[in-house]
This record gives structure tokens, C-alpha cells and sequence, in this order.
């Protein structure tokens, strides 16, 4: 067994929960030996209830493994029934074990399905008299027992198969008292009539039982016509409202559907105008309950195809050549080589449509309008059947009425059952190409359908039914037919793919995408596609926005987009996104953030300078507004956003508005700001801050509109010291830390640029503050961000290259702090930090600032801080 594990996406801020798929690829029936022993065991278990009960549990345990790959039990289906029978058989089995064993062998056709298992039935002549003696000392009513009587139903069903009439096994019909006999043939009739009134499971397979039955020459003789007249009047009679008739109307409607898709045309035909009249007056359609109109489809269908010749349609469109490994190892479309079967446009109207047949199409209309799934999805197919049967010209006049179903002022009922409606069409060649032109963009359309209902949105199911249509598209049309839609087909399931926030209709589009790049042969870089977006990697919704797809990719690879409509758009999500940041789910934010930021770097990168590298001046100036306004919004992350969206502008995008960038980041920052609840905010525009003026470069006499400059650098430098004393506290605890610890970083950084660039503007005023402050943030209380600053006062002390300037009393901190402490010193740990942290006190210039930390530092909470701290202040006072 393989096991793949994908994590579902986050969506309309729900979080999907991880999933883990597990994928079975099993090589056979491993588990065989065991179960032989499991059914020998039966004979010594089925009285001990606690023994019975565990041996059955692993029985079904080992079974329901085999559900995806029931197939692999194939070889071994013929013995195992037969040990099980034999129990059945035996005179010696109780009625415990003989319920028992028949409980094993419904465990084994669930999984297998009755249809394949069934066949496996003993049927010859001498099995229909003890399977119906068995079948008659059943209790309805018993619980307990169903799966006896619906393994004995589905057996009963293979005996009446025998090729011989049923009176031969009656002899004669008088018993010992001289009273008559029911015959064979009334008997089964009588089982089978009472099973379908039941309310549980035996009702399904005496449906089967009776389109075996009744489909035989002798009994369709004597008690077709019988039947169907007790059918149809317990048909009529049935209430709605009462449970039980429920699930009387459930069992009919069965086995008039199967009997009438088993059956034979010439045998039927006379009675499927009374079976349809029936219905109408029902009217079932308006039933409360899904699975009565469920049948009711169903069988419409099966009556439509009665009232028409059974025959395959000659117009339909027929492919030619379907190899998938000959459209992959085509360099030349398929279409330039494949033989294409074009459609016989000679009719076969030698017959009239009877007026019925008009009935069942608008009632199938109807069923695609369901609000149930599996009703549209069986009108669906009704559909597809009963126009295969039609001449071309009603055939198209269903076409139309099928693209009735995708107006906007249908539900998304409507919308779905269109799409199934269309899809079967399309695979059965039903759907011609001629109507392509009409049909390709409903679908296009269907691949986007959401519809707001609400607090909450509808339509996944219509894109996911698009998906469907796509697929069966590929499968069922040469690709020269295609060829003109190719890039709106493509281009629809590539977003869904990338963009839908419904895991399965990801995966449905990725499939559908996949299938068309296999079939076709003519999607655009479809291999390349595939291998990014497979059907596995879409299922995460983070990855599919993140990572294989959000602008930053298609920018960087530079697609032919200047100047078009579509750069707009992009840039419109971008700023949408930077908005409405806070409606996004916390698990993602940080993320999207991320993306958002590298898309539009990338997008100003390709799309917003000319070929001289200079900025569009139109778009420079929309942008820098634009975000400067969005430093002022109500909403911390938009603010956040913001302030992330300039500090990722390309140089050329900030030359000329360095000033105007910088007052409103500047702004930001400023005291005034704490007021709010914006410390993120004030986090990223300091980290802003440092970004805009890297990118802006130094230049000692440079413009202070383009760089950073001897007539600006204190205005940077004060703002950034200004950061250094914000001690913000709320719920969280000291929040202000962030702050100071992205103005520690951006001081580091800013402080060794200038140095290596025009250490001239460096001046004693912008040093000494600025290696003071960080003296008093070494001694913090909170170990990290302690550490952070000591490590920034050790790079900047003993940077040589460059060497930073005008650092105070430099010789006497390279004998309290000498080299070796950058690799030695752990400034985490309270005993070393503080014992190098004291020293500072005797040095003048640094007294102030290290006391006022370490005050703040004795006056914690934690005891390792306050002791260290204390008990160093201690020592130096005494020295």
C-alpha cells in the first residue's frame, strides 16, 4: 500500500483540515489463506456471540481493504462461495449458521458488487425448489436476518434463468389433502411482490429478482400485464407523507426500471404508454422525497428509449484515432495525420416519433433543474440515451434546450445538470461541432459560476461538472475540431486549477487539463504545466497560490504583456489583496504578504520602467500615492501591507520620490502612532525604511529626492533611535520589542552601508547616540532581543571593513568586549550577558543608557534576569 499525503487549502476563511489520502496498489489477494480459515471457523463459532463477533469484524475488516480494487478477488470469489454454501446446504448447519454464512457472502458481494457476484450462483434445475423452500421460511419482519434474505433474492434471481418453463417443475398441483398447489411460477411471483414492499434491503434485490423473472417467455405470457397493473395501481395509491408507502413507491419504480431496461422492446412497448400516463398524473417530479424522483427519472428514460427504435445514431461525430501515446509522441498535431470519420449525414426517418417521446425529453429538462445531485446526474444520462435514438434535426432541437439550463436568471441547479447534460452528450458524439461555438463559452462561463447565496456562496458543483464537460471533450473530439478554442479552454481550466478554492475543483480541472494535454495533443507547454500542477499539488491551496502560481512568476519570465489590459488586472489584485489582508485567516496571512510583495517587485521590474530604465512616470507616481495613502488606513495590515508594497519598489521606481516615500514611512513611526493598536505597522515601516533607502543608495552630496545624503541621513538616523525607546505593552506583553528589535537591525545595516559608501556624513552625533542606545538594549530584560542588539553592538565595534567611525571610548570596549566574544559570548544566557554588560557603567558616554537598562532589566519577572543583573550593578557599584 502506498500512501500520499496532501493538506486541503484554507478557503472563504474556513480552514480545511489535513487530509491524508491513502491510495491502495495492492498486487493481489494477500489475505486469502485467512479468510479460508475465518469461514471454516464459522462452524465452531456462530453460537459464542463475543467469538462471532470478532471473527466478523475481521472478516469484513479484510474485505472492505478490497474496495477500490475488487477485482483482485476475482480468482478466489468461486471457492469462497462455495464454502459458504455448503454450510447453507448442509442439513446439519442451524439456522444460526446458516444466517451467518449468508451475512459472509453479503459482505463479499458489497464489495465485489451483486451484479459480478450474482453470476456465481448455483443455477441449475435443481436449485430453484430449495433456494424458493428457503426463501419462503424467512421473517420479513427479523432484523437480524436481511442479508439472508437478500443473498437468497439475488440467488432466487440466477435460478429463474434456468432455459426451461417453469411447470415443468410443478408435477402435479394437488397436495396429500387433495387441496391444490401454488405453482413455481406464482410462488416466486408472490416472493417477489411481498420483498418489494419491505423497508429494508432484500427490496433492492427483489427488483433484480423481477426484471430476471418477468422477462422470461413463460412468465411474460401469464403475468407481465398482471404485474404492471398491481405496479401502477400501488403506484397511485401511495402517499407521500407515510414511510412506509415510501418505501413501497421505492421498490415498484426499481423494478419497473430495471424490467423495463432488461426487457425486450417488442414486449413492452404496448404497456409504456399506460406505465407513462401513470407517472404524470404522480407527477413524482413534485415529490418531497429525492429517491422517488430519483426512479421516476430513471424509468422516463427507459420508457423514452422503449417508445424509440433501438438503433445507433448514424450523424453522430466518431473519431477517428483515440492513442494517447500517439498524441504525446506527435511533434505535428493529431489532426494532421489521424483519419477522421465524418458523420453519415443520411437519415433513417423511415419511422415516426411517437408524441411520448416529447413527454420524456420534458421531463428529463426537468430532472436536470433537480435540486438533488443524483437526480440531475441520471436525467443527465437520460438524456445522452434518449438522443441517441433521435434524428438529427430533434436531436439539435434537444441541444438547444439543454444550453436553456445556463441563463442567469437559472439557479445553480440548472447550471449543473446543463454541464452533466452536455458532457454525456459530448462523449456519446451527440454533440456535434457545429455547436461548439455555442457550447465552448457557457462552459468557460460554468468554470467561474459562483453564485452568492446568503453569508456563504454556491456553484462549486457546477465547476467541478465544467471540469467533467472539458474532460469529456478531450476524449470525444479530433483535435482540429478544438483547435479554435484551445486557448480559451486552457486558459479557463489553468485558473481554476491555480485559483479555485474548492479542492475538488482543482483537482477536477487539473485532471481535465491533464487529459486534454493527452488527448489533444495541442494545449500550450502542457507537459511543463502538468509536472507544476498535477493533480497532487493543487490539492494544497497555499501552494497552488504561493508556489505555482499570484504575477511574480509570469513577470520573471518575462511574457510579452507591456501595455496590455492585463497588467491593470494584475496590478488591481495585487492592490485588492494589500486591502483586505485583514478578512484572510492568520495561517495564511504572513504567506500572501510575502507574494504579494514579491509579485509586485517583480511586475514593476518588467512591466513599469522603458528602455532607458527609467519609471513610468504615470504609474511611479499612482503607486507611491497610492501606498502612502494606505499607511494611514484604519486596518493594521493593510497598513502593514502597505508599508511592505514600498519597500519592495524596484530603485527606479523610488528615485525622485525618496523624500515623499520616506516622510510617509517617517510619519508612521512616529510617537503619535502608539496610540493605536498599530505596533506591526510601525514593525514594517521600520523594516521599510532600511529597505527604501538600500535600494536608494549613498551618496554624500546627492539629492535628498533620489538618496540618501548628507542633508537627510539625521532625519533617518533619528527616526530609527526615536523606534529604539518604544515600549508598547497590550495583552500580548511588550509588543514595543518588535520595534526596537527592527530598528536594531535597520541602525546595523544603514550604519555599515554608509560607512563603506560616504563614511564622510557619518558624524560623531549619528554614532555616539546610536551605540549608546544599543548599549542600553544589550542589558534587555527578554533574552532574544538582548541578544540581538549585543550581537549588532559586537558587529559594528569590530567591523573592519568598513570600519565604522567615531565609535566612543573604542579602545576600552575592545578590552571589555574583545574579538572573541563575536563566536564565545552567548548573550541568551543572563550570567555571561551581564558580566561584560556592568563593565560598560565605568565608561561615561555609556553610563546613562546601560543603567537605564539594566534597571529595567532588575525590575523583570524573570529570576535568572533580575539576579544576574542585580548581582553585576552590585559588584561595579563596590568597584
Amino acid at each position: 500500500m502506498v500512501l500520499s499525503e496532501t493538506e486541503n487549502g484554507r478557503s472563504g476563511g474556513e480552514e480545511e483540515t489535513d487530509a491524508i489520502v491513502k491510495t491502495c496498489v495492492l498486487s493481489g489477494f494477500s489475505e486469502s489463506s485467512e479468510v479460508t480459515t475465518l469461514i471454516s471457523s464459522l462452524v465452531e463459532v456462530h453460537e459464542d456471540q463475543r467469538v462471532r463477533e470478532i471473527v466478523m469484524q475481521r472478516f469484513s475488516v479484510i474485505m472492505n481493504g478490497y474496495q477500490e480494487q475488487p477485482h483482485l478477488l476475482d480468482p478466489h470469489l468461486e471457492r469462497m462461495m462455495k464454502m459458504l454454501l455448503d454450510l447453507v446446504r448442509s442439513e446439519n448447519s442451524p439456522p444460526s449458521l446458516v444466517h451467518l454464512s449468508f451475512k459472509c457472502l453479503y459482505i463479499i458481494c458489497k464489495v465485489r458488487g451483486y451484479k459480478t457476484f450474482m453470476q456465481l450462483f448455483p443455477h441449475e434445475v435443481a436449485d430453484v425448489q430449495p433456494v424458493l423452500e428457503l426463501m419462503s421460511r424467512q421473517d420479513p419482519e427479523d432484523l437480524q436476518t436481511w442479508e439472508t434474505r437478500y443473498m437468497l433474492l439475488l440467488w432466487l434471481s440466477m435460478t429463474c434463468l434456468i432455459p426451461f418453463d417453469l411447470s415443468r417443475l410443478d408435477g402435479h398441483l394437488e397436495s396429500d389433502g387433495g387441496k391444490p398447489r401454488e405453482s413455481t411460477m406464482y410462488r416466486i411471483l408472490t416472493v417477489a411482490k411481498s420483498y418489494l414492499l419491505v423497508a429494508d434491503c432484500p427490496r433492492d434485490a427483489a427488483s433484480v429478482l423481477i426484471s430476471k423473472f418477468m422477462t422470461r417467455p413463460d412468465v411474460k405470457q401469464k403475468c407481465l400485464a398482471d404485474f404492471l397493473d398491481w405496479s401502477l395501481t400501488t403506484v397511485s395509491q401511495t402517499d407521500d407523507h407515510s414511510v412506509r408507502d415510501i418505501m413501497a413507491l421505492d421498490g415498484v419504480l426499481q423494478s419497473l426500471a430495471k424490467l423495463f431496461k432488461h426487457g425486450k422492446r417488442d414486449d413492452l412497448l404496448q404497456y409504456a404508454p399506460t406505465v407513462l400516463q401513470c407517472l404524470e398524473q404522480k407527477r413524482l417530479s413534485e415529490s418531497s422525497e429525492a429517491k422517488p424522483r430519483k426512479l421516476a427519472v430513471k424509468l422516463i428514460q427507459r420508457l423514452g428509449l422503449t417508445f424509440l427504435k433501438p438503433r445507433l445514431a448514424s450523424w453522430r461525430y466518431q473519431r477517428g484515432s483515440r492513442s494517447l501515446a500517439a498524441n504525446l509522441s506527435m511533434s505535428q498535431p493529431v489532426s494532421d495525420t489521424a483519419p477522421v470519420s465524418e458523420p453519415d449525414t443520411r437519415e433513417q426517418d423511415d419511422y415516426d416519433i411517437p408524441e411520448e417521446v416529447e413527454t420524456v425529453i420534458e421531463t428529463l429538462l426537468v430532472g436536470l433543474k433537480d435540486k438533488e445531485t443524483n437526480v440531475r446526474w441520471s436525467a443527465a444520462k437520460g438524456i445522452g440515451r434518449v438522443t441517441g435514438r433521435l434524428p438529427k434535426e430533434l436531436a439539435d432541437e434537444v441541444v438547444g434546450s439543454v444550453l436553456e439550463c445556463f441563463s442567469f436568471q437559472e439557479m445553480d441547479n440548472a447550471w449543473h445538470g446543463g454541464c452533466l447534460a452536455l458532457a454525456e452528450l459530448g462523449r456519446r458524439g451527440l454533440l456535434l461541432p457545429s455547436r461548439l461555438t455555442d457550447v465552448v463559452p457557457l462552459i468557460i462561463k460554468s468554470l467561474t459560476y459562483e453564485e452568492k447565496r446568503g453569508a456563504c456562496s454556491v456553484g462549486s458543483n457546477v465547476r467541478d461538472a465544467a471540469c467533467y464537460v472539458c474532460w469529456s471533450f478531450a476524449r470525444a473530439y479530433e483535435p482540429k475540431e478544438l483547435t479554435p478554442f484551445v486557448t480559451q479552454i486552457a486558459s479557463a481550466l489553468l485558473i481554476t486549477t491555480l485559483f479555485d478554492r474548492n479542492i475538488n475543483c482543482r483537482r477536477a480541472a487539473s485532471a481535465a487539463f491533464q487529459e486534454n494535454v493527452g488527448r489533444q495533443g495541442t494545449f500550450p507547454h502542457g507537459i511543463d504545466i502538468l509536472t507544476a500542477a498535477d493533480y497532487f499539488a493543487v490539492g494544497n491551496l497555499s501552494n497552488c497560490y504561493l508556489t505555482i502560481s499570484l504575477i511574480g512568476k509570469l513577470s520573471l519570465s518575462k511574457m510579452p504583456f507591456k501595455n496590455d489590459p492585463i497588467i491593470s488586472a494584475w496590478q488591481w489584485l495585487i492592490d485588492d489583496t494589500i486591502h483586505n489582508l485583514h478578512l484572510f485567516s492568520s495561517g495564511v496571512k504572513g504567506g500572501i504578504i510575502a507574494a504579494v510583495v514579491s509579485a509586485l517587485s517583480a511586475l514593476c521590474e518588467e512591466y513599469y520602467q522603458d528602455q532607458t530604465g527609467q519609471a513610468d512616470p504615470q504609474m511611479q507616481d499612482a503607486l507611491v500615492s497610492q501606498y502612502i495613502g494606505g499607511l494611514k488606513s484604519p486596518q493594521t495590515l493593510t497598513r502593514s501591507g502597505s508599508a511592505l508594497a514600498l519597500s519592495c519598489l524596484p530603485t527606479f521606481m523610488i528615485r525622485g520620490k525618496f523624500k515623499q516615500i520616506f516622510d510617509g514611512l517617517r510619519q508612521m513611526c512616529s510617537v503619535s502612532q502608539m496610540e493605536g493598536n498599530f505596533t506591526e505597522a510601525r514593525r514594517d515601516a521600520v523594516r521599510a525604511i532600511t529597505l527604501v533607502c538600500v535600494k536608494a543608495g549613498v551618496c554624500a552630496h546627492g539629492r535628498p529626492d533620489s538618496t540618501l545624503c548628507s542633508n537627510n541621513i539625521a532625519d533617518v538616523y533619528g527616526v530609527l533611535l526615536s523606534c529604539l525607546n518604544d515600549y508598547t505593552t497590550d495583552s500580548r506583553g511588550d509588543v514595543g520589542a518588535w520595534v526596537r528589535e527592527a530598528a536594531v537591525t535597520a541602525l546595523m545595516e544603514l550604519t555599515m552601508l554608509v560607512a563603506r559608501d560616504a563614511p564622510e556624513i557619518l558624524s560623531p552625533d549619528l554614532v555616539k547616540p546610536m551605540m549608546c542606545c544599543l548599549a542600553q538594549q544589550m542589558a534587555e530584560k527578554i533574552d532574544r532581543y538582548r541578544a540581538h542588539a549585543g550581537n549588532a553592538f559586537l558587529h559594528l565595534l569590530h567591523s573592519t571593513k568598513p570600519a565604522v567611525p567615531h565609535i566612543p571610548h573604542r579602545e576600552e570596549l575592545l578590552i571589555i568586549l574583545p574579538v572573541e566574544t563575536l563566536t564565545s559570548l552567548n548573550w541568551n544566557a543572563p550570567s555571561q550577558a551581564f558580566k561584560y554588560i556592568a563593565q560598560l557603567l565605568g565608561l561615561p558616554e555609556y553610563r546613562y543608557h546601560t543603567l537605564l537598562g539594566l534597571s529595567v532589566s532588575v525590575g523583570g519577572l524573570t529570576e535568572s534576569t533580575v539576579g544576574g543583573a542585580a548581582e553585576y550593578c552590585r559588584i561595579t557599584e563596590e568597584r
